[in-house]
């Protein structure tokens, strides 16, 4: 009877386990946390591993699973950069800075551009215009020279002839009023007196060129001073006279060359 009783003990106690084994598997859980707080490192310096000494505890996991100590602080480590998103919104927010300064220096650039094309333009347009302004000026001096002898002469013997040429070198509201004078003024006279009127451009002595000079030209008009010698004959004139006179002479370009368009006698 005893020994049955003293066998069931035995395996009740081995079953369950004692208070001594479960106060020691307490301590070893306690023991065991402690020495891994007190594994982890301390910030400037390295603390030893301690083992307890006597003999071995048999240690078992927690439930949660053990803590990964912290990552240790250098003293001497450089300051950490700021993150990405600090960079990242400093990029946004001065993109906005970036685009508006394209767009200030596209704009500009664009008003350069075209103030550099009408530049060009208003310098080719007067190089254009110089050109032809000089090309006038000899295209109208030749003309005003050619015009003033037949312009200014004429001769009783033939006066229809002689204004005919002339109106065919006039142009304009000149042309009529030369019409109307001619008629009106200087045939009826011409032919009572048989007057003869002979016009020639002067000339130098040295026979240099002819003594006229363009006051001003443009592309399509020009204004000519020219010093013109004529001499009349007449039933009312003993002796031929000799006239001295300058004249301003107005000429005009049209579709059949360089016409005169006024004539005034300074």
């Amino acid at each position: 009877m005893r020994r049955d009783t003293v066998a069931h003990q035995t395996a009740r106690t081995r079953g369950t386990g004692s208070p001594a084994r479960r106060t020691m598997t307490a301590a070893a859980r306690a023991a065991a946390k402690r020495t891994g707080r007190s594994a982890r490192p301390e910030r400037g310096g390295r603390q030893e591993e301690q083992t307890p000494s006597g003999r071995t505890l048999l240690v078992e996991p927690p439930a949660n699973g053990w803590e990964d100590p912290p990552e240790p602080e250098s003293p001497e480590s450089p300051e950490a950069p700021e993150s990405f998103e600090s960079f990242e919104g400093e990029r946004e927010d001065g993109a906005p800075q970036h685009t508006a300064g394209r767009r200030v220096l596209t704009a500009v650039l664009g008003v350069v551009l075209v103030a550099a094309l009408v530049a060009a333009a208003v310098l080719g347009w007067q190089y254009r215009q110089g050109r032809q302004a000089e090309q006038a000026r000899g295209e109208a001096l030749a003309a005003a020279r050619k015009a003033a002898p037949v312009v200014l002469s004429y001769d009783y013997r033939h006066l229809d002839r002689d204004f005919s040429r002339a109106r065919a070198l006039l142009t304009g509201h000149f042309r009529d009023q030369y019409g109307k004078t001619t008629k009106a003024v200087v045939a009826p006279t011409a032919t009572r007196y048989h007057g003869v009127v002979k016009a020639t451009v002067a000339t130098p002595a040295d026979g240099g060129a002819p003594a006229a000079s363009v006051v001003s030209a443009a592309p399509d008009r020009a204004v000519v001073l020219l010093f013109v010698d004529q001499v009349t004959r007449s039933t009312q004139v003993p002796q031929p006279r000799l006239d001295l006179n300058r004249v301003r002479m107005t000429l005009t370009r049209t579709s059949d060359g360089w016409k005169v368009s006024g004539v005034d006698a300074l």
